[in-house]
């Protein structure tokens, strides 16, 4: 079982990235504005572009834009019926290493929803 604290790790990771914005503040305003392009719905809503950018996280297996994806295709509506058609295409393409990420991706999603019912039931 992946032990992750996903929703911890996405915030820990917040706040190491205000360091790097004061650091290479032009660079991450490009990043930043390349992000927002990305993400402005078009032919695809913001939904399915953060469920790609979480199939490609797991195929890279980076842990930590795991975080930020499941948390953002989570608060965007993602289910787990969406999530999980999107981590076997994760697996289909990259094999094998791809089967471990997508379980830190499940992980993930899983804390974040958890976390989203507990907050609008308080």
């Amino acid at each position: 079982m992946n032990a992750t604290p996903w929703p911890e790790l996405a915030e820990m990771l917040s706040g190491d990235l205000k360091h790097l914005r004061g650091g290479a503040g032009d660079v991450m305003k490009g990043f930043a504005a390349i992000a927002q392009a990305a993400l402005k719905p078009g032919a695809l809503d913001t939904k399915t572009k953060e469920l790609i950018a979480l199939a490609i996280s797991v195929a890279v297996r980076c842990d930590d834009c795991i975080a930020f994806h499941a948390k953002a295709a989570v608060e965007r509506g993602a289910t787990r019926e969406e999530i999980l058609e999107t981590l076997g295409m994760a697996i289909y393409m990259g094999a094998g290493p791809s089967v471990m990420y997508a379980s830190h991706a499940l992980s993930a999603a899983t804390q974040f929803t958890e976390a989203k019912a507990a907050a609008a039931a308080a």
